[in-house]
């Protein structure tokens, strides 16, 4: 193992959560080290975000008033007052004034913002770049970061476990490159994002494997509300991955239509397609299992004029999308996660969470369309400004043990797509209580087979499918303990389920 290394603030993860820690500890004179697993910003969940990022503009209630009505009513109002509350000033703060984010604007002179609406919005109040507003702001977050001489960026690194004692957490295990070696630090922030690597579609980039929930579960961090995994409505799937379809589009005027040509959300809610996401994507799946497919109609918007972005993308699947973008559900946000206060600070000492690994309050059973980076952006402020200020204190500590042979690559691979399988089949958009039972006996034993391999080895994929493992089991274990259907979480009962289900995903 390579020696060990200290600094004051450890931030872990490398998109909009992390990097407004780390923004907001070098404001107060903090030594940071940030380590990320990206190599390249598109591998940062960050970069995908398309909508946009919500404000309060000058109506706070009815934004909270929102955030808790797509939540079914389940939300922590006073996890929404600090998010509405912080979020005009957190946006013209970073966003605005020190990144300088070309934000589309109304009028030629550039002095009013394009404001656009979105699902369960009771107002326009999304401030957006075209539909690639997660990668205009992380270009500019990771330049700052980069540039900054109190920030030390550390690429391509993982945190393999954190280093504990007496119920306080002193650092994380990292690893690059084959190498692993302790890091101490006075504080450590996880920014690790969402889980999409549970899931056979999601909209998150590859190596979402839930590293931050995991680390901290494992540590004896409390964690709540995994049940509730929020799926995309509009995302278009084919060999080339998975596209995401943003909410935006729908707010323009964009309709969803079955393959018979009926327009059926209508059917579904009284907000029809701006409908709260949970309601959308059972509506979708619903209609795709009837119909056999569904597409967003965006005959009646001027959609190259208002999403060039969009359109180039279509163009360069070979997607069709003047006579309609084929969409399905797709995993895309986790709302639950590390429980943390209004600092982001977990019931572990010196431990810190913020951004898609951390549980707010803010979302409840469902989250409400472009406050993710809102959310993000205010906690890692937030954070980054209460974790300073305290020493590292370094310890002895054992070398993760490598003493038998390395697993050859389809191991990793194989037993992921087991997961996969599982978690898509039986804990997804509907989820019925005898499969989840059988769901959590298969991952049981995923999880038993992958611990005896860990206690030998060390390596980044053999981590990551532990991660992965881990909060797998969270989310079915929370799933079957919940037996009202709220949000995200929507139970169902299939009479006809047989057992024979498991023998098919066992099988790799």
């Amino acid at each position: 193992m390579t020696e060990a290394e200290s600094t004051e603030t450890l931030i872990v993860g490398g998109g909009i959560a992390g990097c407004a820690a780390a923004l907001a500890a070098v404001r107060e004179d903090a030594e940071v080290t940030l380590a990320t697993k990206a190599r390249r910003p598109e591998d940062a969940s960050t970069w995908w975000a398309q909508g946009g990022i919500a404000i309060s503009r000058d109506d706070p209630a009815q934004f909270k008033q929102d955030i808790v009505d797509a939540s079914a009513g389940t939300a922590d109002p006073e996890a929404a007052d600090v998010l509405v509350e912080n979020a005009n000033e957190a946006v013209r703060d970073v966003l605005v004034e020190t990144l300088s984010v070309p934000f589309d604007v109304a009028d030629s002179d550039g002095e009013d913002f394009d404001f656009g609406k979105e699902a369960a919005h009771e107002e326009d109040r999304i401030l957006h770049v075209d539909a690639s507003t997660g990668s205009y702001v992380l270009e500019r977050f990771l330049s700052f970061v980069d540039d900054h001489p109190d920030i030390q960026v550390l690429d391509d690194t993982a945190a393999l476990d954190l280093i504990t004692h007496e119920g306080e957490v002193r650092g994380a295990y990292l690893e690059s490159g084959g190498e692993v070696w302790p890091t101490f630090a006075g504080a450590t922030v996880l920014a690790t994002g969402g889980v999409g690597d549970l899931y056979p579609d999601s909209t998150n980039p590859a190596g979402s494997t839930g590293d931050g929930i995991a680390m901290a579960a494992l540590a004896g961090a409390d964690i709540d509300d995994m049940e509730f995994v929020q799926f995309h409505p509009t995302a278009h799937v084919d060999d080339s991955g998975t596209l995401l379809i943003s909410e935006a589009v729908r707010g323009e005027g964009a309709t969803l239509r079955n393959a018979y040509g009926e327009r059926f959300m209508p059917a579904y809610d009284d907000e029809a397609e701006l409908a709260p996401r949970d309601v959308v994507a059972r509506a979708v799946k619903n209609e795709r299992e009837v119909s056999g497919e569904v597409f967003l109609d965006v005959s009646d918007i001027d959609f190259e004029e208002r999403f060039p972005d969009l359109v180039e993308q279509c163009e360069q699947r070979g997607i069709d999308w003047e006579s309609g973008i084929p969409v399905r559900p797709a995993q895309h946000f986790l709302c639950g996660g590390v429980s943390v206060d209004e600092w982001g600070r977990t019931s572990l000492d010196r431990l810190y969470a913020v951004g898609e690994c951390a549980h707010t309050g803010v979302h409840g059973a469902n989250r409400l369309a472009s406050t993710s980076l809102l959310e993000g952006l205010v906690w890692g402020l937030r954070a980054g400004e209460d974790a300073p200020g305290r020493d590292p204190a370094p310890m002895d500590v054992p070398d993760l043990d490598d003493r038998d042979p390395a697993l050859p690559d389809s191991f990793a691979r194989e037993k992921f797509t087991r997961l996969r399988r599982v978690m898509g089949e039986y804990v997804g958009i509907e989820r019925d209580p005898d499969e989840l039972e059988r769901a959590l006996g298969v991952l049981r034993r995923l999880k038993g087979e992958v611990d005896a391999y860990v206690r030998t080895r060390t390596s980044r994929s053999l981590y990551e499918l532990r991660n992965a493992s881990v909060v797998a089991l969270l989310i079915a274990r929370a799933a079957a303990a919940n037996d009202e259907s709220v949000g995200t979480h929507n139970l169902v009962s299939d009479d006809e389920t047989t057992t024979d289900d498991e023998a098919t995903v066992e099988t790799p």
